[in-house]
């Protein structure tokens, strides 16, 4: 198969069939594409063009397409659709899916959807998902699923799990319940071939089967579907009973959404945004953390104004302020960074205490290689004094361990307090590294060269 790409010159001559409204060699087009490739296309058009593509495929599809589009695109095709038209598009898709989409509309809009949806069941399904808390293994899972009862034998078991089959994409496992529909365990499809066909079900499944419950934190059910190499995970309700499954798709998902999150948050913006948000939103999403690094900037300023009078005597002293700063900067985001990787992949166990002991020797080992090159470079290629030289090699010592003290140190804390991690990293910990490092730079050298 050969991988799709969008070209300017693909683009152009979909802008000219929409234009000429040339509705079949269009639909040729269209129909040799993949839905996601077709997404991808509806990103690169006006509003209008993306609600002619929409309203010219069949609903299978565009519920599909639906599905993939950025949420902003999405929201403004809604807005142009009819409540009929998106009840016929969240027909066609699974449950999780279809209350995903539901749920970024206004409730006045999503009941006015949820009655035109012909199949009541998917109705009810789609407003029971849509009750749980973002965030939550409830907010992930779809409806769809194959069980069977415990006391079913083999024979009927294959019956019903046929009817079932014909509502569900993919069946990754079958699950077996009680009369109440509490979760049991899990059929081997193997078993269920090799067995005689009166064998009750009770008889011949497994007892162990990993499961989330749907408070469950989203996080969590990452961790036990990454532990354990899992493609589904059921989901049972507060009384044990089975209410969804949870597919990797979802959680993948789950992952890429997170680390966007987290990577703007590392970057020092302070929510969701997109390339092509507005000016304001993208202002209201960045300038709380410039605004962090302007107090971190004048504190830095203002203890570097104490020192005016030293630094007249000692010149060679301000050329490696930008050094200091760097050099914290940088070793504070480096462990920051492995400890939010380590809490988020949740392989960081034992004592803060160990940790920091760990960070601690690394830095000093790292502190003293940086030093003894500087050493050399201050003294012979900037002329600096002996007492200079030292000042200059203690300090980006002290300032490399203190760096990662703090880097390491923030996020551990953040995370024992429910606070995202990931808000230590980038600006804060910059921020405060550099004012720490020009103040140990100061009083390092207020120590050594006796002023």
């Amino acid at each position: 198969m050969i991988p799709f790409k969008l070209t300017d010159e693909l683009i152009a001559q979909i802008n000219l069939l929409i234009a000429e409204n040339s509705t079949g060699e269009l639909l040729d087009m269209l129909s040799e594409l993949h839905y996601a490739d077709i997404a991808e296309i509806v990103h690169e058009l006006d509003d209008e063009e993306a609600i002619y593509i929409i309203k010219l495929l069949d609903s299978e599809t565009t519920s599909d397409i639906l599905a993939e589009l950025d949420e902003d695109v999405r929201e403004t095709i809604l807005r142009k659709l009819s409540a009929k038209e998106i009840a016929d598009e969240l027909l066609e898709l699974d449950t999780d899916d279809a209350a995903d989409i539901i749920g970024e509309l206004p409730k006045e809009r999503v009941s006015e959807i949820i009655s035109q949806i012909e199949d009541r069941e998917h109705a009810r399904d789609i407003v029971d998902l849509l009750r749980y808390d973002e965030g939550t293994a409830g907010s992930l899972m779809a409806k769809e699923l194959v069980k069977v009862n415990e006391n079913w034998n083999v024979l009927t078991c294959v019956k019903e799990m046929r009817a079932q089959a014909e509502n569900v994409r993919r069946v990754h496992s079958i699950y077996v319940v009680d009369d109440e529909d509490k979760l049991k365990g899990r059929l081997s499809l193997k078993d269920l071939l090799t067995t005689s066909t009166r064998t009750a079900i009770k008889d011949v499944y497994i007892p162990k089967v990993d499961y989330v419950s749907v408070n469950d934190d989203a996080e969590e059910v990452e961790k036990i579907m990454s532990k354990y190499d899992l493609e589904a995970i059921p989901v049972i309700d507060e009384l044990g009973r089975l209410v969804g499954r949870i597919t990797i798709d979802d959680i993948v998902d789950f992952i890429k959404d997170e680390a966007e999150k987290d990577y703007q948050l590392a970057a020092g913006i302070t929510h969701d945004v997109e390339a092509d948000d507005s000016i304001w939103e993208l202002t209201k999403a960045r300038l709380p953390w410039l605004l962090i690094g302007m107090l971190g900037g004048l504190g830095a300023a203002s203890i570097i104004g104490g020192f005016q009078d030293v630094l007249t005597k000692y010149q060679a002293l301000i050329l490696f302020i930008p050094l200091i700063q760097a050099t914290a900067g940088n070793v504070g985001v480096q462990s920051s960074a492995i400890v939010v990787q380590g809490l988020a992949n949740d392989t960081i166990k034992g004592e803060i205490w160990s940790r920091l002991l760990k960070e601690g020797l690394l830095g000093l080992v790292n502190g003293v290689a940086i030093a003894l090159i500087v050493l050399l470079i201050s003294h012979f290629a900037f002329g600096t004094t002996y007492f200079e030289s030292a000042t200059i090699c203690v300090a980006l010592v002290s300032v490399v361990i203190i760096a990662a003290l703090i880097g390491t140190f923030i996020p551990i804390f953040l995370d024992k307090r429910g606070i995202d991690p990931a808000v230590a990293t980038g600006p804060f910990i910059t921020t405060s590294n550099d004012v720490f490092g020009i103040l140990i730079y100061f009083l390092i050298a207020k120590l050594i060269l006796g002023f």
